[in-house]
């Protein structure tokens, strides 16, 4: 199985998950700056033409309603014009005793009626008040008005439009009535205006499903009926409005609902044209515009938002990666100047004991020397003289044997290469421990690949990882537990990889990162000197090698070494 991560990852410090924090805030703090940037332009550049737009359709709208109003004030203007016209031409070229006549009369009215249908009848009524002559449909010849306002306003006047009124009929209507003179004599001409024909002229300017347009007088009396609010005779609920030149446009409150209202007095008669819109229906276009605006708005702010999360991301990211890269150097750093001071501390020790050695050495061969001079072999306890002297020169030679590997690891000596089949390596080293584990009850068991390929390496020091990790295996065991030891060979990365797993209590997470470092031990003081483990990092790194360590699915520890087929080792 492949060796992942790659033990230098242990190596980075913590301070390193102490940096997300900051991380944070860095990325909120970018996130703020870029966004504020780029929204506020947007914001104030959308805001702005929206404002443009809404100001330049407001004002086209109550433009088109104050030319509406003033256009359609002109056609009631032009209507009266042509009522009094026609009322004036027929008093003026008729008599009164002609247009006392009945047929006359009759004629007349018929001639009118033939040009447009807005009478309803016309009457002569001479300066006493009384009705003298009338065609119509109502029986109204012989009914005096000496006490009616109008009949008193247009004797002041000469011509006289009256408001809406019910008079004798008791049916809302106006009149218009044009005064003539004869000598001494003077008598009216009255007619009287189809309401209905009239309203409609009125109503032309009404739009939409709550448009309006009726008629008010000076006392705010509506003269034409509404489709709201009320009908003629009754008050609207608009205020009041004195006369104004021009016209106007205005908001007002109707009910609940906001109108935009436009008005304009006429020129000939006192009444006031008033013509109402609905601003939600005219200003459709412009709360189209603004969901447009708002939803290009909300597509430009996601936008936005996505691409400064992104760039921020990828500017943190690399940001981290560049930190944790330095992190990586300078845990490389630490544990080579930890290395470097080990190397000293063990060439140091390894002179001073090499010294002792040597004194040791000289004197057990001078006393083998002395053994074999003198008549010593004579003596009973002969063959245990130089059974000891020969106890002493092996373990000399093992004492040289561990400086000599110390000093090796000091000065960074260039590992012996030669093939090692692993598999052997691993039984000829299980054989120095066997004894151990079953002393404490701790079965040792195998799973050997068949076939695996021998590695050009120096198997001797392999042999001395193989027994500081099993050691440490059994040592976490203590007793009545399991040690297994599996070769395996990865193809894709061309390493023999030896795994080593126990049934211990396994490697604290805290200090998972830390167990390859000199001189750290999770072991009981005085158990351990804590440079095993540092040593096989540096041994297998000098192989060109690899050793990692994490805990197992099911508990214990597991420790992999990764053997490279063939490896150059640079020479330190």
């Amino acid at each position: 199985m492949p060796v992942r991560p790659w033990r230098r990852a242990a190596l980075v410090p913590c301070w390193i998950e102490a940096m997300e924090d900051k991380y944070g805030n860095l990325r909120l703090k970018l996130l703020a700056s870029m966004l504020s940037f780029s929204l506020v332009p947007l914001f104030i550049v959308g805001l702005s033409l929206y404002h443009q737009f809404d100001r330049a359709y407001t004002t086209k709208v109550q433009e088109n309603l104050r030319a509406l109003v003033e256009d359609r004030r002109h056609a009631l203007d032009l209507f009266f014009e042509e009522r009094i016209s026609q009322l004036y031409t027929v008093a003026h070229t008729h008599s009164f005793d002609a247009l006392c006549s009945p047929t006359t009369l009759e004629h007349v009215f018929d001639l009118m009626q033939r040009r447009s249908k807005y009478y309803v009848d016309i009457g002569v009524i001479d300066q006493k008040g009384d009705h003298v002559a009338y065609a119509g449909p109502y029986a109204l010849k012989g009914v005096n008005y000496r006490d009616a306002e109008w009949f008193q306003s247009v004797l002041l006047h000469g011509i006289y439009v009256s408001d809406v009124f019910l008079g004798v009929r008791q049916y809302p209507h106006f009149i218009i009535a044009v005064l003539r003179r004869e000598g001494d004599r003077y008598w009216i001409l009255r007619a009287t205006i189809n309401t209905d024909l009239f309203e409609s002229m009125v109503k032309a300017a009404q739009a939409g499903e709550y448009g309006d347009a009726f008629l008010v007088n000076e006392k705010n009396l509506l003269q034409t009926s509404s489709r709201f609010v009320g009908r003629p005779m009754e008050v609207p609920p608009i205020p009041a409005q004195p006369r104004f030149n021009g016209s106007r446009v205005m908001s007002l409150d109707i009910g609940q609902r906001t109108m935009l209202v436009g008005a304009v007095w006429l020129r000939n008669v006192p009444w006031m044209l008033v013509v109402m819109e609905d601003p939600q229906e005219e200003f459709l276009p412009v709360l189209q515009t603004r969901s447009l605006a708002l939803i290009l708005l909300a597509a430009g702010v996601a936008v936005v938002v996505l691409g400064a999360v992104f760039v921020v991301n990828l500017m943190i990211g690399q940001l981290q990666e560049a930190d944790r890269q330095k992190a990586l150097l300078d845990a490389d750093l630490m544990q080579t100047s930890k290395m470097a001071a080990l190397g000293r501390l063990a060439a140091g020790i390894a002179h001073e004991i090499n010294n002792p050695l040597a004194v040791i050495q000289e004197k057990a061969g001078w006393i083998q020397d002395l053994l074999e001079e003198e008549d010593v072999q004579k003596s009973e306890n002969f063959k245990e003289f130089e059974a000891a002297v020969t106890k002493i020169q092996q373990h000399v030679d093992r004492a040289r044997t561990v400086t000599h590997r110390l000093l090796g690891f000091a000065r960074r000596m260039e590992p012996v290469q030669h093939p090692v089949n692993m598999n052997k390596l691993v039984e000829e080293t299980l054989t120095f421990l066997e004894n151990e584990a079953r002393h404490r009850n701790i079965e040792i068991t195998k799973e050997l690949q068949d076939n695996l390929p021998d590695v050009l390496s120096d198997g001797a020091q392999i042999q001395q990882v193989l027994l500081n990790v099993v050691n440490n295996a059994i040592d976490a065991v203590e007793k009545d537990g399991r040690v297994h030891i599996k070769t395996s060979y990865d193809k894709d990365l061309h390493h023999v990889l030896v795994e080593i797993s126990d049934t211990g209590p396994g490697i604290p997470s805290d200090v998972l990162d830390k167990i390859f470092d000199p001189f750290f031990t999770t072991k009981k003081l005085g158990s351990g000197t804590g440079l095993g483990l540092s040593i096989c990092h540096s041994i297998m790194t000098k192989l060109g090698g690899r050793i990692e360590a994490r805990n197992g699915p099911q508990g214990g520890a597991v420790f992999v070494l990764a053997i490279p087929l063939q490896h150059q080792a640079s020479v330190g």
